[in-house]
């Protein structure tokens, strides 16, 4: 039976398809259009997955989308009519489109189908599960635990925005919901405005920038904005708020709070942006804590399955960890609305169709490489069809010349095997370096990923050696847990140093690995495993056979505003327009200086910035 998962219409589209329980294939749409964030209809990761799995729309049994578009609409009309005359704005702007389109989806899905199977309309069943039951589903179905407390924490679905579920078995049963408009992703998404960053894109950028600054509003923020009780429930001060009635995050009421208006994006980032950044971090941590000690207490679990956006906020999943409140967790590597597409599929398999679960040890989401591959004849055809130089190696030569490389402090463009589900890179998709450099790190983000400097980059790790150079002895395949770097890898800062505040402390080489290490010695870790990602972790073994050191520095594949790079074309365009210096593609090695230089581009004002 084969059942495809589709999330559309809000941010970050995506489809997956499960076979027989199985999921065989997951994308965002916007790997396949090269728009970021695409929240159109995935019609090319859609048929991305039927290829995959070797069928068209004729063999699915079961369509399932991760929305109840009625439920969101009823959630509309409620906040405008409680908000009214003030929200008639944003009421004027949003029912054209829900008139038109939004409120038929049933209707326009049926198109979209059709078009994919070649025929006017698709007939088959069309399923809809509710948006934080697809989260729940997409965290604890593929997790390895046969039971488990679920908790996701996003902006906000049809009208849920936090959600306590338990996991048994197939079973799957939320048992206490908060609700709009009171949300801890959206709380978080009022500070990304207020600082100046992107709604929707740059949360991960103020979870980067706090470790600058101080939380000095922390308290200042529980005493006005967040009413937070012992048990993690709380409710919001909508005065300081303007997402239900008008076109902003944030009323005049926040502005007057915290002194000032909202900084213009772009504009120099201050300190007062860095406490602020530290300060709804913290409060953010602290607001996690309580909802997993909850949910332990609710559920007497002793392992916790996250998903929803907040999810993606590996800071305070690193800190979940280290409190020990539970003996382990397991995190969705699409957390957010993507991952929806994942989750809704297997809700209609265990859920709907009642399936049991397959448990041997191991999550199912195949270490996230559920995207396209390419194999070498047609990664050479590709390549040579864009005009590249290249030289084709066997797999030995492929990682003695990339270590080779990296040890002359270059950036590598590596691209092997599927493309990674998700928002990180792991190893498939990535732009690797010598973590060792106290150049790279400042070098990866001004002159190949065009992005702001005080941005941290991650440490790929094989899994044998990460308690050997970071504090935690746990799998973190996906990226999606902080850890500080062992104090005996750490450098003493000097008598100087150690007074610097701010951006001026990027430049301070911290530990043994300064181009991973954050400036509060933190590391988003990746833990390499050689079941999922045999040439990745073969690439990190031949570093440490010549180096000592098992580390690499793993960034995504592409600039700042670009979605991660999808094909062979995808990855040479990239590479052509950045300063990355050697590029591998499967067995074929690239270096920039034997390319053609009519090839050469200018990435760096390509996309809008994110």
């Amino acid at each position: 039976m084969r059942i495809l998962g589709i999330s559309a219409f809000y941010h970050d589209s995506a489809a997956a398809l499960v076979e027989d329980g199985v999921i065989v294939a997951a994308a965002q749409e916007e790997r396949f259009t090269r728009k970021k964030h695409d929240a159109a209809f995935p019609a090319e990761a859609a048929a991305y997955c039927l290829a995959a799995a070797e069928c068209d729309m004729a063999d699915i049994d079961h369509v399932v989308f991760y929305d109840k578009p009625f439920l969101k609409f009823e959630r509309l009309l409620e906040t405008y009519l409680a908000t009214t005359p003030r929200g008639f704005r944003s009421f004027r702007m949003a029912m054209p489109l829900w008139i038109k389109e939004k409120l038929f989806q049933k209707k326009l899905l049926r198109s979209q189908l059709g078009k994919l199977a070649g025929s006017k309309e698709w007939s088959g069943s069309l399923l809809f599960t509710e948006h934080h039951l697809a989260h729940a589903a997409s965290a604890f179905f593929p997790s390895p635990f046969q039971s488990a407390a679920v908790l996701t924490m996003d902006g906000v679905g049809e009208w849920c925005t936090t959600s306590l579920g338990h996991g048994r078995d197939n079973d799957l049963e939320i048992l206490k919901e908060i609700r709009f408009p009171h949300s801890l992703g959206l709380l978080y998404s009022a500070f990304t405005y207020y600082t100046g960053f992107k709604v929707n894109s740059g949360e991960y950028k103020v979870m980067g920038l706090a470790p600058y600054g101080r939380p000095q509003f922390a308290q200042k923020i529980l005493d006005h904005l967040i009413d937070l009780k012992e048990d993690g429930s709380f409710r919001l001060d909508q005065r300081y708020f303007d997402y239900c009635a008008g076109l902003t995050m944030t009323s005049p009421a926040f502005h007057r709070l915290f002194g000032a208006e909202p900084r213009k994006p772009e504009s120099p980032l201050t300190r007062r942006e860095m406490d602020l950044a530290a300060s709804i971090q913290a409060v953010t941590e602290e607001v996690v804590l309580r909802l997993a000690r909850y949910a332990r207490q609710e559920t007497g679990e002793r392992r916790l399955c996250l998903a929803g956006g907040v999810a993606l906020n590996c800071v305070a999943n690193g800190k979940l960890l280290r409190e020990g409140i539970f003996d382990d967790i397991w995190i969705q590597p699409a957390a957010g609305d993507a991952g929806g597409a994942v989750g809704a599929a297997l809700a209609a398999w265990h859920g709907y169709l009642g399936h049991g679960r397959v448990l041997d040890g191991r999550d199912r989401m195949a270490g996230a490489f559920l995207g396209p591959g390419f194999d070498q004849r047609d990664i050479e055809k590709r390549l040579s069809a864009a005009g590249a130089v290249y030289t084709v190696l066997d797999d030995d030569a492929v990682i003695a010349r990339t270590v080779d490389a990296l040890v002359d402090d270059k950036a590598v463009g590596w691209m092997q095997g599927r493309m990674e589900f998700g928002p990180r890179a792991l190893g498939g998709r990535s732009i690797l370096g010598d973590p060792r450099s106290p150049t790279m790190q400042k070098t990866l983000n001004l002159k190949v990923k065009y992005r702001e400097s005080f941005r941290p980059f991650a440490p790929s790790v094989r899994r044998e050696d990460v308690a050997e150079w970071f504090d935690i002895d746990a799998d973190s395949p996906y990226m999606l847990l902080v850890a500080d770097v062992l104090d005996r890898r750490k450098l003493p800062l000097g008598p100087n140093e150690a007074d610097l505040f701010g951006i001026d402390r990027l430049n301070v080489p911290r530990s043994e690995i300064p181009a991973v290490t954050h400036v509060d010695y933190s590391a988003r870790v990746q833990t390499v495993h050689p079941d999922t990602n045999p040439r990745y972790w073969a690439l990190l073994s031949a570093f440490k056979q010549r180096t000592g050191c098992p580390v690499l520095v793993n960034t995504s594949f592409n600039v700042r505003g670009e979605p991660i790079v999808c094909t062979p074309q995808d990855a040479f365009h990239c590479f052509m327009g950045t300063e990355i210096e050697c590029l591998v593609v499967g067995n074929c090695f690239l270096r920039k200086e034997d390319q053609p230089s009519h090839l050469r581009q200018d990435y760096k004002d390509r996309f809008a910035l994110d």
